[in-house]
């Protein structure tokens, strides 16, 4: 079977709420962590959560990276979602387990667009 892509679901327990509040150091790491997947990045948006927390989106050309931080509960939800066969989505996820001091990671990759048949472009039928 052939997958479009490779989809990491991780969760970070145990990280320093003062990493999880930063904003710019979050923003910064989750490019970080793009390219070290060798992905190609090409916008970012993060907000910041009044009274904590921060919430972004890293688009790369392979798809993107999303966070959802819980600073008040040392916990991170991280989205790695990478097509094609050139980047590695587990490179991004580890790297931030070690930027984000995370004392335990729990991640599950699921593949998307499953099919039966080698993928092949085609072009698309004229209705």
């Amino acid at each position: 079977m052939s997958a479009l892509g490779r989809h990491i679901l991780a969760e970070f327990y145990g990280c320093p709420p003062e990493i999880l509040s930063d904003l710019e150091l979050i923003k910064q790491r989750m490019v970080e962590a793009a390219l070290e997947a060798g992905a190609e990045v090409r916008e970012t948006v993060f907000h910041q959560f009044s009274p904590q927390g921060v919430s972004g989106v890293v688009v790369i050309s392979e798809s993107h990276l999303a966070i959802h931080t819980w600073p008040e509960f040392g916990y991170a939800a991280v989205d790695v979602f990478t097509c094609g066969e050139t980047v590695n989505p587990w490179a991004s996820c580890n790297y931030l387990k070690q930027m984000f001091s995370a004392q335990n990671m729990s991640a599950r990759e699921i593949k998307r667009g499953i099919f039966d048949v080698q993928l092949e472009h085609k072009p698309a039928a004229n209705y």
